[in-house]
């Protein structure tokens, strides 16, 4: 066995191998896989094997893409047969808002350039003629979609890294993990070990005990899964075509041919089932569980009310094995927290859809130090410690039960709730607030009526919750509101080379001089946004640092990881232990100046200034900016004394008009303001990208300098565009295709009403010229174009008056 390689891949399922086979396709050969048992033998052997473009995010669509492109072409390639069936998919639809939200799917799908059709009954009958369509309205069908030998694929994969020089080891365990002062890894297996520049767990079941190697606590949950297979159905053998794979979320499954037999998949919808909750045993290998037929039975009953003709046809098979989790049901792939060189590709739930794509964007992502995707939604960071093991758990089951339900753009996780409280948690509760999850913080999404009992009505038609938020809204633009945005990452970076430190790392320059504050960018070496920052001199050396709550173990790193030992830099999470009040609107300053003595005046306290000022006996961080455009302080104080804060400025502000807020209303204000937002700053955007070289400073040295002025120089093959949009009662939600003429140009990135305008605003990637203010657009909003035109600036107060005022 070698004793050092450039990469060590740890797991032989089908994201390791998809892993080992990206790297050494990016020209990284010298790299090693180790696999405990067989190849395939934890959760691949025993998938389903179905891949499909039908999902409507745009990141995970282009990994869902290039699994359907890779597996066509990957035994020509390998010479090992994937059994590629390009039978397509089907998506049932049984009512109005069943339509609609495969309608936005169908958008986010064409919007990446691939195919897919609204059917109705009889065209849907047509291509699966064992469904019986009573109260089925239509469907969705994705022509290029499929299903594959889940083994074989993993095979070609390995086969396709070993031709390339990548090495293969099975029947090795790994038993620990220790990283070198070199920032190296040393893998220790049960034959030796191999000295690593980065290390990948893929170890599927057993990650989470992988990770534990380096103190890890990774939230990995393996949960029950049942498919069965039935005896021959007969009707097969007269069609001309292989049925598409249908799934319908009135039995919560899918159902496809397997040889002569249908393959029927089913999701318990009530009482999932977790295994291993202790950790996988080291032993396991090609395991499956008794079959659950009380769990299953409701489900296959259904199943046999859609399709009448399987019936009364025996079972073949049973499968149930375990399919790994995550609380949000998406995958861990990226850096592991807290360490450099490590990298996890686990927590896949489809790993046959998703191994590709995650293997190559992450490939890209260890050679080239990022993804040609945004990877924020996969990012490991995303969870903090406050996903410990039992959060898991309840999510993870959670996840399951809803995966193959109506979705709605509402819905929220009902477990797990209260993780992250600010101090003023009870006040916003008792106001009504429906809140939202930011970072394992609650955030006051809007404030509803009583009888909402603090949850949001679910509809894909324009939301009561549109006219609630619109008002407060109102309520800051014409007189003064307040709002609980204490979910956000808050660190106090000090000592003598602080501002040394900070300027080496951001994009912008820190302020010169004590009390005064810039938004910056933190990039990466190839120059895309890795995270971007509020950053306030409190001291001549000590900085206040803000960023957004979810991306708190993200920037965190990116901080830490970049300190080197010779500077004299301390670094302190204050994020729990400090809340944020935003007091924003015409009648902000009469509020605040009512509660303090200190001079809040344009000439003492001018826009973006921070101060140090008392309110009722607190002490606070004063910023005076905000999203919302208006006049605006952001209060920072103790966590501890958040509630008595709220309290004196409340009593003081309802003489005012003063309403609370939430992250809706926000929302809406900063797309007035043309404000990019977190679906614009992301690692496949550059500030050139974005419109946001004001930010910049090329004339110092910062991390990804060069290659921002080389994309400065080159120019962007796209550019951000605002954009106005004639939705008439479709209101877009995001994700949704952007054409010019009959070309594809972009997809809508984030959107929403505004409440001063009424105008319907959104932001798109476009190619330069289309970016062009004036430029005729047309947006396909759940099936209907609508048109749009490209605006040249801010829809309300471009020249930032009231800011200033």
């Amino acid at each position: 066995m070698r004793s050092h390689a450039r990469v060590v891949v740890i797991g032989g399922g089908n994201m390791g191998a998809a892993v080992l086979y990206h790297l050494a396709h990016e020209g990284w050969t010298d790299c090693v896989l180790v696999e405990k048992a067989e190849l395939t033998s934890g959760a691949t052997w025993h998938a389903a094997g179905l891949v499909s473009r039908m999902t409507g995010s745009q990141a995970l669509g282009r990994v869902h893409d290039h699994a359907v492109d890779l597996y066509k072409r990957l035994e020509d390639e390998t010479g090992q047969s994937v059994s590629w069936h390009n039978c397509g998919s089907l998506r049932l639809a049984s009512s109005d808002d069943h339509r609609d939200w495969l309608l936005h799917t169908r958008d986010g799908v064409m919007a990446r350039g691939q195919e897919c059709r609204w059917i109705g009954p009889d065209e849907t009958k047509a291509l699966n003629p064992l469904l019986d369509v009573t109260g089925i309205v239509g469907a969705i069908h994705t022509p290029d979609d499929g299903h594959v030998d889940p083994s074989g694929t993993c095979q070609a994969m390995a086969k396709g890294a070993r031709q390339l020089g990548a090495e293969i080891i099975r029947r090795n365990r790994v038993t620990d993990l220790r990283q070198r002062p070199s920032g190296e890894w040393e893998v220790i297996t049960e034959h030796g070990s191999i000295i690593a520049e980065h290390v990948v767990n893929a170890g599927g079941y057993h990650a989470r005990q992988i990770g534990a190697f380096c103190g890890l606590d990774l939230p990995i949950v393996p949960m029950q899964h049942h498919y069965a297979i039935t005896d021959a159905v007969p009707e097969f053998e007269a069609m001309t075509h292989e049925i598409p794979v249908t799934r319908d979320d009135f039995f919560t499954g899918y159902m496809r041919r397997e040889q002569a037999g249908a393959l029927i998949g089913l999701y318990d919808t009530q009482d999932a089932l977790a295994q291993w909750r202790d950790g996988c045993p080291w032993e396991s290998e090609n395991e499956l569980f008794d079959p659950d037929y009380e769990r299953i039975t409701p489900w296959l009953e259904k199943c046999f009310q859609r399709f009448p003709d399987l019936e009364n046809l025996g079972l073949k098979r049973i499968v149930n094995g375990a399919i790994t989790y995550t609380p949000d049901g998406a995958p861990l792939v990226g850096p592991a927290p807290g360490l450099s060189n490590h990298w996890l590709a686990c927590g896949a739930t489809v790993g046959i859809a998703w191994g590709p794509g995650m293997g190559k964007y992450l490939a890209q992502w260890i050679i080239h130090g990022t993804a040609g995707i945004s990877m924020r939604g996969f990012d490991p960071r995303r969870f903090g410690t406050w996903a410990d093991a039992g959060f898991a758990h309840d999510r993870a089951r959670e996840d399951y039960m809803t995966r193959l339900l109506l979705h709605y753009p509402q819905d929220r996780y009902e477990t797990r709730r209260n993780v992250r409280t600010s101090g003023v948690h009870a006040q916003t509760q008792a106001l009504g607030a429906i809140y939202e999850e930011a970072g394992g913080w609650e955030r006051p999404r809007l404030f509803g009526p009583t009888e909402w009992q603090g949850r949001e009505p679910k509809t894909w038609q324009r939301s009561p919750s549109h006219a609630i938020a619109t008002e407060e809204a109102k309520a800051v633009s014409q007189s003064v509101g307040i709002g609980d945005f204490s979910a956000f990452a808050k660190f106090e970076i000090s000592g003598r080379d602080a501002e040394t430190f900070l300027n080496r790392l951001c994009a912008n320059r820190m302020p010169r001089h004590v009390g005064g504050t810039c938004l910056t960018l933190l990039l990466n070496r190839q120059g895309t946004i890795e995270g971007e920052a509020t950053v306030a001199k409190l001291g001549p050396e000590r900085f206040w640092f803000v960023t957004g709550g979810p991306s708190e173990r993200r920037v965190w790193d990116w901080l830490t990881l970049h300190q080197r030992g010779t500077e004299l830099v301390s670094i302190v999470n204050r994020s729990d232990d400090y809340g944020i009040l935003t007091l924003a609107g015409p009648n902000a300053r009469d509020v605040l100046g009512k509660c303090t003595a200190s001079d809040l005046s344009n000439e003492a306290f001018p826009w973006l200034q921070a101060r140090e000022i008392t309110i009722a006996g607190v002490n606070v961080t004063a910023l005076r900016l905000s999203f919302t455009g208006e006049l605006a302080w952001e209060l920072h104080a103790p966590n501890e004394h958040l509630g008595a804060l709220w309290d004196v400025l409340w009593q003081t502000g309802e003489p005012f008009g003063l309403k609370p807020f939430g992250s809706m209303a926000l929302d809406m204000l900063r797309m007035e303001k043309a404000y990019p937002g977190g679906h614009e700053l992301a690692n496949d955007a550059s500030p050139v990208h974005t419109g946001q070289m004001r930010f910049v400073k090329l004339d110092k040295e910062f991390v990804g300098r060069d290659a921002v002025a080389r994309r400065l120089q080159h120019g962007e093959t796209s550019a951000i565009a605002y954009l106005e949009i004639a939705a008439g009662d479709r209101d877009p939600l995001g994700g949704e295709a952007v054409f010019r003429g009959n070309r594809l140009v972009a997809s809508i990135s984030s959107c929403a009403i505004g409440p001063t305008t009424g105008k319907s605003l959104g932001f798109a990637f476009v190619s330069p010229e289309a970016a062009s203010p004036g430029t005729r657009l047309e947006v396909q909003i759940r099936g209907e174009l609508r048109s749009a035109r490209v605006l040249p600036e801010a829809v309300r107060d471009p020249g930032n008056i009231l800011l200033k005022s």
